[in-house]
């Protein structure tokens, strides 16, 4: 009897597949053929990638995650441009 050796991927190879499978707008059979991988291994990858609406989600930062840092840079972002808007009213009126 002979066993199998099946091949290990890098977790970024697999992400990566799966966005190019999701972005073209080729068969998934034929972007699994063209990456050198089965067709099931690009279609299990795809789906333990995507969420619910088709879009790629990242291993490394969960999108909770990611919403918090975003919403962390919006905060500073808005305070640094409200500080601007009062230095420049504050320059106008010294012109004047």
């Amino acid at each position: 009897m002979s066993s199998r050796k099946y091949k290990q991927y890098p977790a970024e190879f697999r992400e990566s597949s799966a966005k190019l499978a999701l972005d073209t707008d080729q068969p998934m059979s034929q972007t699994a053929r063209e990456l050198g991988v089965t067709p099931k291994s690009l279609y299990s990858w795809v789906n333990s990638y995507s969420g619910n609406n088709g879009k790629i989600r990242t291993s490394k930062e969960p999108a909770s995650e990611e919403i918090k840092r975003l919403k962390k840079e919006l905060s500073k972002v808005t305070l640094e441009r409200d500080i601007l808007k009062k230095a420049a009213a504050y320059f106008a009126k010294e012109v004047l």
